[in-house]
């Protein structure tokens, strides 16, 4: 059975550290304090939704197919990744021109161009 490193402690979510590094084949231990990658620290919904994301090379389209999701449940998923790693996400910058090439290409729903023109 496969184990994960926990990013998060389960019971109060704070972010864990690894203390010790073990190597099966020659039996060494290292004892320390070590940080988690940024990648780690993704819960596993935000994790199967990178992995998604990289397998469809972006491809928005594909990824709402993919996940039964809409365009804008997405970009909410993209940006919640995005802010997880430790980036800014500004909301209030929809592109336009990207929202109405999306519903051009029939990608989008007019209701959710203008539920992403709106927000």
């Amino acid at each position: 059975m496969k184990r994960e490193v926990l990013g998060n402690c389960p019971i109060c979510q704070n972010e864990t550290k690894i203390t010790e590094i073990y190597c099966k084949k020659c039996e060494t231990t290292i004892k320390g304090e070590f940080e988690l990658c940024k990648f780690c620290r993704l819960t596993k919904e935000q994790q199967y939704f990178v992995e998604v994301f990289i397998k469809n090379r972006g491809n928005i389209k594909e990824i709402e197919k993919e996940l039964g999701i809409s365009y804008p449940t997405v970009r909410n998923k993209l940006d919640d990744v995005i802010f997880a790693l430790g980036h800014k996400v500004d909301k209030t910058s929809i592109n336009q021109k990207e929202v109405l090439e999306k519903l051009s290409n029939g990608e989008i729903s007019k209701d959710e161009a203008l539920k992403l023109l709106n927000e």
